[in-house]
């Protein structure tokens, strides 16, 4: 029987079991000890008489702690793909908070409070202050609160929106929005990142990340984005209670002024909103986030390639500090990637031969 020494598949394949061997011999015994149990429990997967391997709930439970506890634990995962891993993460963090969210405490609402608060903001189109009032008349003992977190949500009217629309567009150069959205780490922790976007060019003018978002932390933060007088005259912030009364009255103090988005109304702080999706979409679901330092650096390092780099349909497909358009400047340059926010995007540049061999 020949042996097939020209098949580039077999060559690969000794070859690879060459190098590994020869890591093996410098590895520490640890890492050697962790991969020999890696690798059996994927055996004891792959021998169950099956057609296909079922990966059961202790599978789960051996990769997920693993990921976090083992920088090499990517290396000899063959039955799933690590991006398998990072959503058995994601699941078992939305499972945890199912948990601990579960209902205790007060009882939900009777379900006849709720219908009789849609009924009477149909009937009348009354606001919760109204409802609220009739209701004691009714003897129901019920908060304000309450009443306002069943009224039926009403669509913005046409007019509404055009004066919105006319605001921003009369105001963008002296225009700007801040918000929160949270981050949740590889141990469940919630994380609150902050930041400050202008309307003009769509720059993000500040961000910063905490565990415990407080009104002097929030005041602080604005002190930093708007320092030597650079604070816009209109500031979009929503209805959060984080900002309690501190923060509004510290910014008119700046001669700011302030605009409160609606209840229940994200659209009204449109730019910001959309920003949090971009943030999501191009870099947090690609990464799992191991704590409130790691957080801030992956943030950064995609703020810097937003405001430089990324191209924006709203701003004629240039970046929020613009770019200048290049042309080939030689006959023998070529078009290269120079890898950003850790080789999940690019900036595409002209180059030399002789700089791309260098």
């Amino acid at each position: 029987m020949s042996f097939p020494i020209g098949d580039p598949d077999v060559m690969h394949r000794i070859l690879a079991a060459v190098v590994h061997a020869l890591r093996s011999l410098v590895r520490s015994r640890i890492d050697l000890v962790i991969e020999n149990a890696t690798l059996r429990q994927q055996l004891a997967v792959l021998k169950q008489r099956r057609p296909r391997p079922q990966l059961q709930r202790f599978d789960r439970l051996f990769w997920v702690p693993l990921r976090h506890l083992w920088s090499g634990w990517a290396e000899p995962l063959i039955i799933v793909m690590p991006e398998t891993v990072v959503r058995w993460h994601k699941e078992g963090f939305r499972t945890y908070w199912r948990w601990k969210s579960r209902q205790k405490g007060r009882p939900k609402t009777a379900r006849e409070i709720q219908d009789l608060v849609h009924q009477m903001a149909i009937e009348n189109e009354w606001g919760a202050q109204r409802i609220h009032s009739e209701r004691l008349k009714l003897g129901f003992l019920v908060s304000e609160r309450t009443v306002s977190r069943y009224m039926p949500r009403r669509p913005a009217g046409s007019g509404a929106i055009e004066r919105w629309k006319t605001f921003f567009r009369n105001h963008r150069n002296v225009l700007a929005g801040m918000d929160f959205f949270s981050v949740l780490t590889a141990t469940f922790q919630v994380l609150y990142v902050f930041f400050v976007i202008g309307h003009q060019r769509r720059r993000i003018l500040h961000m910063n990340v905490t565990a415990h978002p407080t009104a002097a932390w929030i005041t602080q933060q604005l002190r930093e984005a708007f320092y030597f007088d650079k604070a816009p005259r209109y500031l979009i912030l929503d209805r959060d209670g984080k900002y309690g009364r501190v923060v509004p009255k510290k910014l008119k103090s700046w001669g700011v002024n302030v605009v409160r988005t609606g209840w229940r109304s994200p659209w009204q702080n449109g730019v910001a909103e959309r920003w949090v999706l971009s943030a999501r979409r191009e870099l947090l679901d690609h990464v799992v986030v191991f704590g409130e330092t790691h957080l801030r650096r992956l943030l950064a390092e995609y703020v810097s390639y937003y405001n430089l780099d990324r191209c924006h349909l709203a701003l004629d497909k240039d970046a929020p500090f613009p770019r200048d358009v290049t042309s080939r400047p030689t006959s023998s340059s070529k078009v290269v990637g120079l890898p950003r926010v850790g080789r999940i995007h690019h900036r595409y540049e002209w180059r030399n031969s002789s700089r791309i061999a260098a």
